[in-house]
């Protein structure tokens, strides 16, 4: 009996190890094709729950947010970020529409309904293997909360008012308040 039980562990762990090798045989690692449905939910699924655990810790005190820390954000955006995400934030860059993943825009519904603690971590820290440095060596703590102030005012559902507060700058009126006490 045991005989029986150890024979169908060893082909299950064979049939299991020759798929694994097929795969690997048999994957394109290459980042020009457009990645599939089921690896883009996987990597994307994994990297929420990594940022979601990541920000439980103590963060730095968030300063006032302000049009002045966003005007300051968005020169720190110019320094830093447009090389890849774009001028605008909303339409990456032709480096950034090459690299795997992709570079998201920073007005869409995945990156804006993200809390500005989550916002902060991914800028301060990076993401591991998606092309996102971490800009911990680069900005401070204030600079790195100004950055996520300013492309938390990228939200495309935003009203622009050009001219109010700087160029192509939108509403202050914040679009949602998290559970944290952090606004949106």
């Amino acid at each position: 009996m045991r005989h029986r039980g150890g024979l169908a562990a060893a082909v299950i762990i064979l049939a299991v190890l020759f798929v694994a090798a097929f795969g690997v045989a048999h994957a394109n690692i290459s980042a020009l094709p457009e990645p599939g449905a089921f690896e883009t939910t996987l990597a994307m699924k994994a990297r929420d729950w990594y940022i979601r655990r990541a920000t439980r810790g103590v963060l730095p005190p968030a300063p006032t947010k302000t049009a002045a820390s966003i005007a300051t954000g968005r020169t720190l955006f110019g320094m830093d970020c447009a090389s890849c995400h774009g001028q605008n934030g909303r339409t990456p860059a032709p480096i950034g529409k090459a690299m795997y993943p992709r570079v998201s825009s920073l007005g869409s519904h995945e990156v804006q309904q993200m809390s500005d603690r989550e916002l902060f971590w991914v800028i301060k820290n990076g993401i591991r293997l998606s092309g996102m440095p971490g800009f911990a060596h680069i900005d401070n703590d204030e600079q790195i909360w100004q950055l996520t102030y300013y492309v938390h005012s990228l939200d495309v559902h935003t009203t622009v008012k050009p001219g109010k507060m700087y160029p192509g700058a939108t509403s202050l009126k914040p679009t949602r308040q998290t559970g944290t006490g952090d606004l949106e």
